[in-house]
């Protein structure tokens, strides 16, 4: 398992006596692709600019390979932060943007020279050194503010919602480019967003993020099927989730119905909230004995891949539903989930508890 290569210890900072981040504590590892994700105002950009140096902490440490560098300047830290708008300078040209960090640095030309061959290479901008800014597109500029950021071999690229403001296109090309870096050039990243398509198609690992809090951390896959509360679950894709009973250990009762499910530990006849995904429930004819739950559907979108629809069942709930299969509005039907779809969490039992993603 790779090492630990930057640490949050205790972190807290706010702004105008507003608490931002509240006692945050996260470990990354080296050579992952980490995604702080969340809502406008979550604390993930505070989070990225005290790691780069551009705002000291009220309380707590940012230790990088074991050294503290909490008060260390961020020009003297082992990384580099590539801006939404870039901040490339439209008066140089692309060759002089990409080695004005390496001239600060008072490298020869001749290394100069080399780095911004190899920079431009490694993101498909071959022959570009003599180009100006303005005459590059929305992509292409987001290429040379990584170009830049790389020829001075960070250990560490911070990259703050970086594909912003280019559209939905451009944006999925420059995903996959910035994977490929990733694992071509060796270095740590730490992606800002509030995109969930992003987080989970790039990331390594995931750090959800609301009020100042970490609300859960994992693997894509951990975060998708796994939600640990209903702020994760309802901001990462698509979710129903619906107010239930944990009758005893496997066996819930939502929609007045008891299913099966794969949860123990959440005690006897207990409130709990429930997940399950909208790919997960299965249209079944209405007269299969292994419908749990009957019920009409009520509308339907066509989404290319699939059809989204809803579904009323008998006790009033509006179930999102995503298939292949269209059916239309008006038809009677049956519902099935499998144990193992079915996401059973606690309910929190005061708003601070909500924030926080508590559970017992």
């Amino acid at each position: 398992m790779s090492k630990n290569l930057l640490q949050l210890q205790n972190i807290s900072k706010s702004y105008d006596g507003q608490l931002i981040l509240d006692d945050l504590s996260l470990d990354i590892h080296e050579n992952s692709f980490v995604t702080f994700l969340g809502p406008s105002g979550c604390g993930k950009t505070t989070t990225l600019r005290i790691i780069g140096g551009f705002e000291k902490p009220d309380q707590g440490r940012v230790l990088f390979d074991g050294a503290d560098i909490t008060d260390l300047p961020a020009n003297k830290r082992q990384l580099n932060t590539v801006f939404q708008k870039y901040a490339l300078f439209p008066h140089m040209s692309i060759a002089d943007n990409i080695a004005f960090g390496l001239r600060i640095k008072n490298k020869p030309e001749s290394y100069i020279k080399d780095k911004i061959k190899y920079a431009l290479k490694l993101v498909n901008l071959d022959g570009f050194e003599k180009r100006s800014i303005d005459s590059l597109s929305g992509g292409q500029q987001q290429r040379i503010a990584i170009a830049r950021a790389i020829v001075n071999e960070p250990r560490l690229l911070l990259l703050d919602e970086p594909l912003g403001a280019l559209d939905l296109k451009l944006r999925q090309e420059m995903q996959y480019e910035l994977i490929r870096l990733k694992n071509e050039l060796g270095i740590t990243f730490i992606y800002v967003t509030h995109d969930q398509e992003e987080a989970l198609t790039m990331s390594d690992y995931v750090v959800v993020m609301n009020q100042g809090y970490i609300q859960q951390a994992g693997s894509p896959e951990q975060i998708y099927n796994e939600p640990e509360n209903a702020f994760v679950a309802d901001f990462i894709g698509d979710s129903n989730i619906i107010g239930g009973v944990m009758l005893e250990d496997y066996v819930v009762r939502i929609c007045g119905k008891t299913f099966k499910c794969v949860d123990a530990g959440f005690g006897t006849n207990k409130p709990v909230d429930v997940v399950i995904r909208p790919e997960d429930v299965e249209i079944i004819e209405d007269d299969d004995p292994k419908a749990i739950l009957h019920g009409e559907m009520t509308h339907i979108i066509f989404k290319g891949e699939i059809y989204e629809m809803e579904c009323r069942s008998e006790d009033g709930f509006e179930w999102l539903i995503h298939s292949t299969e269209m059916h239309e509005p008006g038809k009677k039907v049956g519902l099935y989930v499998k144990p193992s779809n079915i996401q059973i969490m606690n309910k929190p039992e005061s708003e601070d508890e909500e924030a926080l993603g508590v559970e017992e």
